[in-house]
C-alpha cells in the first residue's frame, strides 16, 4: 500500500532519546509518497506559512484538531499471536502449569488453520486500535497457520516481524504440540522465512520472517545450533525467551552448566536485532555479552508480575547500555495495551527501588537506583524498541517511517481531562495520556504513511 506525499499539522509528542521529551506545537511534518518523513518544520522557521498554505491548498494537509496529539506508533516486541482466545485466563498458575494444561492445549489447535483465520485478523486489529503498529510475534508450530498470520498482518497494514516457532525436545514438549524431529523445525523455519519475504504485496519488506526457538528447554541441542546457522546464512533476526522464571534459568543451567545468554551465544543465537524475551535473571557478565552482541531485551512488566517470579531490573539494564523494548507478552501479560505496560514499567521499577516487604527496613528493602519515569517508558515503547529492531520509526525525524497514532481525548467517554490554568500544557496532556489512555483515545492510526485505522468513519 501507497499513499500520497501529505503533511501533518498538529501538536508532535515523542522521546527521540532516553529520558527526553521533545514537543513540537502547531508543528509541520510532511510525508513522502514512500511513508518516509521527509521533513520536520516548525511555526518558527522561515517556509512555514508557505509550507502549510501549499498543503492546504494541494488537499494535502491532515489536521489533528484542538488537544489532539500526534505520537510515534507503538513497538510490541513480544506477542504470542495463538494465545490471543486465552488472554486473562489460568495467570494464577505457575508457567509450567499455565504452559501444559491451557496454552501448549490451545497452540496444538492451530494444525486447522481456520482458527488461525478466524483468530489473527481479529488480534491485529486489537493491536492496531491500541496503537501498536509494530509487533513482534510468536506463532505455533504450524506452517499454514503461521502463513495466515503473516499474510493478516501484511493485509492490516501492520509492520510485523513473524517466527514460526521450533520446539523439538520430545523430553519437554507435549507429544501433540512439538516437531517431529529437528530437521522439520528446521526445514519449516526456511520454508517460513522464504514464504514470507516471497509474499506478494511485501516488497518492500513491511512484514519480515524471524528465526524462533521457543526457549533452550523445548529445543535439542541440533535444532539449537542449526537455527543458529540460519539465522546467518539467512541474514534474519532471532527471538526467543531468555531466563524467564527460576524454572526456565535454573533448567539451562543444569543442562549446560551455563546461563541461557551464554548458551544462546554459543549456538548463534545472539546476534544483532535478537529479541530476548523477559531476561529477569541475567547476570552481570550476561548483560555485558548481550549489549556486545548488539542484542536487545523484550521486557514485560506486566507479563512478569505473573509468570516470572521477579521484576527485572530494568534500570541497570539501561545503565549498561542495553537494548530494551517493551513487549505485551499476550497472553502471559493480559493486555494487549502497550500504554498499559508503560504503566507497569514504571510501577514494577518502582517496586524494584522502594522494596515491597514491611517487614525489612527500608535500607534493606529495595535496589536504589531502580526507578524509571513516564518519559523513559514511553521511550522503551517506541525509540527503544525500534533500536532494538534497528529500525526507524518511533521518532518524528526526517529519515524515519511515519508511525504514529493521532490521539483526540475530546470524545465524551475518555478518562483524559486538561483543566484550564492548572494542566492544559502539551506536557501535561502527554502525561495524562500515558497514564490514562484507553483504546477509544486513539483516533486514527499510520504505518509507513498509510492510515491503517481511522475510528473517526
Amino acid at each position: 500500500m501507497r499513499s500520497a506525499p501529505f503533511t501533518a499539522l498538529g501538536t508532535f509528542a515523542h522521546t527521540p532519546k532516553r529520558g527526553h521529551l521533545e514537543i513540537i506545537e502547531h508543528g509541520l511534518v510532511h510525508v513522502d509518497a514512500s511513508g518516509i518523513i521527509s521533513d520536520v518544520i516548525r511555526p518558527d522557521q522561515p517556509r512555514y506559512q508557505a509550507v502549510r498554505e501549499q498543503a492546504a491548498t494541494s488537499g494535502q494537509l491532515i489536521e489533528g484538531g484542538p488537544g489532539s496529539l500526534f505520537l510515534p506508533g507503538m513497538v510490541d516486541l513480544h506477542i504470542h499471536a495463538p494465545q490471543w482466545p486465552q488472554l486473562g485466563q489460568a495467570l494464577h498458575l505457575p508457567l509450567d502449569r499455565w504452559l501444559n494444561e491451557y496454552t501448549f492445549p490451545l497452540e496444538a489447535r492451530y494444525l486447522d488453520p481456520a482458527l488461525a483465520r478466524a483468530v489473527y485478523p481479529q488480534l491485529v486489529q486489537t493491536l492496531l486500535a491500541n496503537g501498536t503498529t509494530t509487533g513482534v510475534y510468536f506463532s505455533s508450530i504450524h506452517q499454514e497457520a503461521s502463513e495466515v498470520l503473516a499474510k493478516t498482518c501484511l493485509d492490516a497494514g501492520q509492520r510485523a516481524f513473524v517466527g514460526r516457532v521450533v520446539m523439538d525436545d520430545p523430553s519437554h514438549c507435549p507429544d501433540d504440540y512439538r516437531d517431529a524431529s529437528a530437521r522439520t523445525g528446521l526445514d519449516g523455519t526456511l520454508d517460513f522465512i522464504t514464504f514470507v519475504r516471497a509474499m506478494t504485496g511485501n516488497e518492500s519488506a513491511l512484514v519480515q520472517p524471524m528465526v524462533t526457538p521457543r526457549f533452550i528447554p523445548s529445543c535439542t541441542d541440533q535444532a539449537l545450533e542449526g537455527l543458529g546457522n540460519m539465522a546467518g546464512d539467512q541474514q534474519c533476526r532471532v527471538q526467543t525467551h531468555c531466563s524467564e522464571g527460576d524454572w526456565q534459568h535454573q533448567f539451562v543451567i543444569d543442562r549446560f552448566g551455563h546461563s541461557d545468554t551464554y548458551m544462546l551465544r554459543e549456538f548463534g543465537l545472539l546476534r544483532p536485532g535478537s529479541v530476548l524475551a523477559h531476561a529477569n535473571f541475567l547476570s552481570g557478565p550476561d548483560m555485558q555479552t548481550i549489549a556486545q552482541e548488539k542484542a536487545g531485551i523484550a521486557h514485560c512488566p506486566l507479563s512478569n508480575a505473573y509468570l516470572a517470579n521477579s521484576v527485572f531490573p530494568l534500570r541497570q539494564a539501561l545503565d549498561l547500555g542495553l537494548r530494551v523494548g517493551l513487549g505485551t507478552d499476550i497472553a502471559g501479560g493480559p493486555s494487549p495495551s502497550l500504554f498499559e505496560n508503560c504503566r507497569y514499567a514504571i510501577s514494577s521499577s518502582r517496586m524494584l527501588e522502594d522494596g515491597v516487604d514491611p517487614a525489612r527496613s527500608a535500607e534493606e528493602r529495595g535496589r536504589a537506583g531502580s526507578r524509571i519515569d513516564f518519559m523513559e517508558a514511553y521511550w522503551l515503547a517506541t525509540a527503544g524498541g525500534a533500536q532494538v529492531l534497528d529500525i526507524p520509526v518511533g521518532r518524528f525525524e526526517p529519515g524515519c517511517c511515519f508511525d504514529a497514532l493521532l490521539v483526540d481525548p475530546s470524545g465524551p467517554h475518555s478518562n483524559i481531562h486538561c483543566h484550564p490554568g492548572i494542566s492544559d500544557t502539551a506536557k501535561a496532556l502527554f502525561q495524562k495520556v500515558l497514564y490514562h489512555l484507553t483504546r477509544s483515545d486513539i483516533r486514527k492510526v499510520w504505518v509507513d504513511g498509510v492510515m491503517v485505522l481511522n475510528q473517526d468513519r
